[in-house]
C-alpha cells in the first residue's frame, strides 16, 4: 500500500526487521507447539497511565508489506554469513500459504485510549498452528510501539500542566490550548522516520507543530488533511545575517514582511542581548510599527536560565506595550506575547507558568518549544515498556507461560490468554483471563480490545480525529 519497489532497501525486508537471536527460536520452543500469545504492555515508570497511540504506523509501515521469495533468498544468505540458523520452509510457507501476510491476530485498545499502567493495550495471537514462533519472531518491530506511546503521554501530561494554569489564569483556556506546546524537534531526532511518529504522536494532543514529517504521517497513516499548524518564523541566520548593527532592520522586515492585522509571527530576539531587543529595539524603536500592524508579535528568548528569562521580558515587554487585566484578575500583554523553546520539558514548562502566575502574569502570555526534551529525550524504560508472551499451545492444549525473576519482581509478566475488560459504569479498564468468568459478565464489562489487524488485512482503521476525540472525553 505504501511501498514502491522503485525504492526497495534492504531495510525494508520484513524478515530482518528482528533481533539476530531470533532467528534461531523456532526450534527451541517445546516440540508440538502449534500457537503461541503475547501482549505488549507499560508497566510504569514515569507515568502511571499512557497513551495507546502509533501501532497504526507500524502496522501499515512493516505488516502491510508482503513477504516475498527474494526476500526469504536474501535473509537466508545473511543468516549464514552472520552465524544464525534459518527457517527456510517456515518463511517459504509465509509467501506460499498467507500470500506473504504475517499469519498473526493483532488486537489492541482503541488508540487515543488512556491506559494504566500494566494493563495490556496490544496483544498478539498465532492464526497458524506450523507457524506459531511468529508472534515472539515480530516483537521487535511490534514493541517499537514505546516510542510513538510515550511521546503521545508525555506531550498530554504537559498539556495537562498547562491546562491547570490557563484555567487558573486565563478567560479563554479552551481556544489557546491546542497551541501552547509546539514541536521544535525534527533536528534533534535519529531518522525522519522517528521525526513522523513522534511528531505525530505529539499532535495527538496539541495542534502546533514544525515538524513537516509529522502533518505527512497524519495524511498517510490516519486520514487528517493537516494535522498541525505553524507560523511564521526568524532563525538566528535570518537575524544575524544583518550583522549587530542593523539588528533593528531585521526585525523591521519581520514585521514588513508578515506583520498583517490578525496575523502572527515569532522572532527570535537574543542573538546579542534579549534585554536590549525587548526593551529598546522592540520596545522603543519599533514598537509603533508593530502596534500599527495589527499583528501579534511573539518574541523568543533562546538562551540563559529559562524561568528567569521569560519573567524579565515579560516585564519589559509590560512596560513598552502594557498589558490590561483580565476576568481572573490577571495580567495579558498588548500585541506581543513570548515563546521559550530552550530548555523545556515537563518540569520547566511547570515552573515558568508558576514563577509567571506568581507575578501576575495569565498563562496567555507564554508558548512554549519543545524539541529534544518531546522527542529524544524518552526511551524504552521511560514508560517500561515489554512484550512477553503469556501462553503456547502445545499439541493443541493451552499453557501458561510467566517469568517471575527473585532479582527483580517489579519484571513478572502476566499469564495465559488475556484480554481488557471496560467496566460500563465507571470506564475503569481491567486485564481479564479469556477463561475468567468475568468476562461473561456482559451487563457490567465490554471487551474494550478490538481485532485491528489478521493474517495481512487492516481490520479497524483509525482517524487522527477519532484518536484525538477519544483522548479528550479522558482529558
Amino acid at each position: 500500500m505504501f511501498y514502491n519497489d522503485s525504492t526497495r532497501s534492504i531495510l525494508d525486508n520484513p524478515i530482518l526487521g528482528t533481533d539476530s537471536y531470533k532467528l534461531s527460536h523456532w526450534v527451541q520452543y517445546p516440540a508440538g507447539t502449534d500457537g503461541m500469545f503475547s501482549y505488549i504492555e507499560s508497566r510504569g515508570g514515569k507515568f502511571d497511565r499512557s497513551v495507546m497511540f502509533g501501532l497504526q504506523m507500524i502496522l501499515l509501515d512493516f505488516f502491510a508489506r508482503r513477504i516475498t521469495r527474494e526476500d526469504v533468498a536474501i535473509a537466508k544468505e545473511i543468516a549464514a554469513a552472520h552465524g544464525e540458523p534459518f527457517n527456510e520452509a517456515g518463511f517459504l510457507r509465509i509467501v506460499d500459504t498467507h500470500d506473504g501476510y504475517w499469519p498473526l491476530r493483532i488486537r489492541a485498545l482503541p488508540e487515543g485510549t488512556v491506559v494504566p499502567a500494566s494493563v495490556p493495550m496490544v496483544t498478539v495471537e498465532s492464526t497458524d498452528p506450523e507457524l506459531a514462533w511468529a508472534v515472539s519472531y515480530v516483537e521487535t518491530l511490534m514493541l517499537q510501539l514505546w516510542y510513538p506511546v510515550t511521546v503521545a503521554t508525555l506531550s498530554w501530561s504537559v498539556r495537562k500542566v498547562i491546562a491547570s494554569f490557563l484555567d487558573e489564569t486565563s478567560d479563554d483556556a479552551a481556544s489557546q490550548l491546542p497551541f501552547k506546546l509546539h514541536d521544535f524537534g525534527y533536528r534533534g531526532v535519529s531518522s525522519p522516520q522517528t521525526a513522523a511518529r513522534g511528531g505525530l504522536a505529539h499532535l495527538v494532543a496539541f495542534r502546533g507543530t514544525d515538524t513537516l514529517a509529522a502533518v505527512l504521517a497524519g495524511r498517510v497513516y490516519y486520514d487528517e488533511p493537516m494535522a498541525g499548524y505553524s507560523i511564521p518564523a526568524a532563525e538566528h541566520s535570518t537575524i544575524t545575517s544583518w550583522g549587530p548593527e542593523a539588528e533593528v532592520e531585521a526585525y523591521r522586515n519581520m514585521i514588513r514582511q508578515f506583520g498583517k492585522p490578525g496575523a502572527i509571527f515569532a522572532c527570535v530576539s537574543d542573538s546579542t542581548d534579549i534585554y536590549n531587543a525587548v526593551d529598546h529595539l522592540w520596545g522603543e524603536a519599533l514598537r509603533q510599527e508593530v502596534i500599527d500592524s495589527g499583528a501579534m508579535l511573539v518574541v523568543r528568548p533562546d538562551s540563559g536560565d529559562p524561568i528567569e528569562v521569560v519573567l524579565r521580558c515579560a516585564r519589559l515587554l509590560e512596560k513598552r506595550f502594557g498589558a490590561d487585566m483580565n476576568g481572573k484578575g490577571y495580567k495579558v500583554l498588548r500585541n506581543v506575547r513570548l515563546i521559550q523553546g530552550d530548555g523545556i520539558n515537563d518540569r520547566t514548562v511547570r515552573d515558568i507558568l508558576a514563577t509567571l502566575k506568581l507575578n501576575g502574569y495569565s498563562a496567555d502570555n507564554i508558548a512554549f518549544g519543545m524539541g529534544g526534551g518531546l522527542l529524544q529525550q524518552v526511551n524504552r524504560d521511560t514508560l517500561k515498556f515489554a512484550m512477553k508472551c503469556s501462553a503456547i499451545r502445545v499439541n493443541g492444549e493451552w499453557r501458561d507461560v510467566w517469568k517471575n525473576p527473585v532479582t527483580d519482581p517489579g519484571k513478572a509478566s502476566k499469564r495465559g490468554r488475556m484480554t481488557v475488560l471496560r467496566n460500563r459504569e465507571t470506564g475503569e479498564l481491567r486485564t481479564a483471563l479469556i477463561e475468567d468468568g468475568v468476562w461473561h459478565d456482559t451487563a457490567r464489562f465490554e471487551d474494550a480490545m478490538v481485532t485491528v489487524w489478521e493474517n495481512g488485512d487492516l481490520l479497524r482503521k483509525y482517524a487522527l480525529s477519532e484518536v484525538r476525540a477519544t483522548l479528550d472525553a479522558t482529558s
